[in-house]
């Protein structure tokens, strides 16, 4: 089997806060794979051309960048790491605007739903 070809990216690509990292890190370990990592991508769609995609994984795939922050992973691929350099990776446990999110300063539009964004 082929080793998995990633880079080691820093938090200038993508920063996890505390409750982002326990969170994380308390999900991975109900999993059974608390080595695993948060894939965020950037993909087209919503109101205002760009949104998140997240999914857990067991590791980085070829060609991603695999970025260690606060105590997790965080794996992004290289077309998405354009659009999410210098964000922060948060959760919040508020009913309405719940979950994780991305604080973007590259994005220069968001819509109201807080789930998509144009760069």
């Amino acid at each position: 089997m082929e080793a998995v070809q990633f880079r080691v990216g820093n938090e200038k690509l993508i920063r996890v806060l505390d409750a982002a990292s326990n969170r994380l890190r308390s999900i991975l370990t109900k999993q059974g794979r608390p080595q695993g990592a948060l894939r965020v991508a950037v993909i087209g769609g919503g109101c205002s051309g760009l949104q998140y995609k997240m999914d857990l994984v067991d590791g980085p795939a070829n060609r991603d960048i695999m970025v260690e922050s606060n105590q997790v992973r965080v794996v992004v691929d290289p077309k998405s790491a354009l659009f999410v350099s210098g964000s922060e990776l948060d959760f919040s446990d508020d009913l309405q605007k719940g979950g994780f999110k991305v604080t973007n300063p590259n994005a220069v539009a968001h819509c109201s739903c807080g789930e998509s964004f144009s760069a």
